[in-house]
């Protein structure tokens, strides 16, 4: 059992999906997961809803998973909740890396995250993040970049999930994280809510392709965080407000008012996705075969 690795040789590597790369090992994220789930489930009795939408891509098609972001908890819960049969490989700010004199980069590497330069096109991230999309595995993004409501900055929606997906040629798949921002108030103590996360039905890039070329991944972006904030809202899409969320960005409601974006189950994204891998899980394995 080796204890510590380097950062750059478990970026690299797989965790999960049906690569035949080699792993990082997988016995510090089982028990990360073991001793995380059971607090989470003692202090704030987290609940998955929709989960379903996510096992429906095991082994089958990578998926790139996106979330709100309003708590630190948030990307915990990310990562929690695809356990324990899937993993999901968490893109970070490449600053938290060297926290607690690299230990931090230790442990988020060993569950599987990597970092990310803010603020820039970090090839190397996308890359990488493209890269585990295509052997299969899920990559997570925050496409809101920093927490909501921490700070002055004004909320806004980054494209890079809609591109990484679109380059991995993978779906995005939308999920919302519940009260994770009220265990910990500025100027109040720590409660223990009752945290609650749920995945929605997947989208499909190329269903965006409608739209100008310049505005296909701004589109698809702002689409795909409406879906999380419906989650969130638990309200149907149309009835969320996304110039309030999102004041200085662009609002695509009317543009989408007049286009609906058609819904599909996970199998229907896959297979649009694509479609040469869907065509061979239809096919009789060997196994299958012999027995006809």
């Amino acid at each position: 059992m080796i204890l510590f690795l380097r950062y750059e040789d478990m970026w690299d590597r797989a965790l999960g999906g049906n690569t035949d790369e080699k792993q990082i090992p997988h016995w510090f994220a089982n028990f990360a997961y073991v001793l995380i789930g059971f607090v989470f489930k003692v202090l704030f009795r987290y609940r998955v809803d929709g989960r379903e939408n996510l096992r429906a891509f095991k082994d089958r098609c990578g998926a790139v998973v996106v979330s709100n972001h309003t708590s630190f908890l948030d990307v915990v819960l990310m990562y929690v909740a695809a356990r324990p049969s899937q993993f999901v490989r968490l893109m970070g700010r490449d600053s938290l890396f060297g926290n607690a004199h690299g230990l931090a980069g230790q442990i988020l590497s060993r569950v599987g995250a990597f970092p990310i330069k803010r603020d820039s096109a970090d090839r190397t991230a996308i890359k990488r993040a493209v890269h585990m999309l295509k052997g299969n595995q899920l990559v997570g993004i925050l496409p809101e970049g920093t927490r909501r409501g921490k700070g002055s900055k004004t909320p806004e929606i980054h494209s890079g999930a809609a591109f990484i997906a679109k380059m991995g040629k993978a779906p995005i798949l939308p999920m919302c994280v519940r009260e994770a921002e009220n265990v910990k108030r500025k100027g109040e103590r720590i409660r223990f809510p009752k945290i609650s996360v749920e995945y929605g039905k997947p989208l499909v890039v190329s269903d965006f392709d409608f739209l100008p070329k310049e505005d296909r991944l701004d589109g698809c972006s702002w689409y795909a965080m409406r879906e999380v904030f419906a989650l969130h809202q638990r309200v149907p899409r149309e009835q969320v407000d996304m110039v309030a969320l999102f004041p200085g960005g662009r609002d695509f409601t009317e543009v989408f008012a007049a286009h609906p974006i058609p819904e599909h189950t996970p199998a229907e994204a896959i297979e649009l996705t694509r479609p040469t891998e869907a065509i061979e899980l239809t096919r009789p394995t060997k196994k299958a075969k012999a027995e006809q």
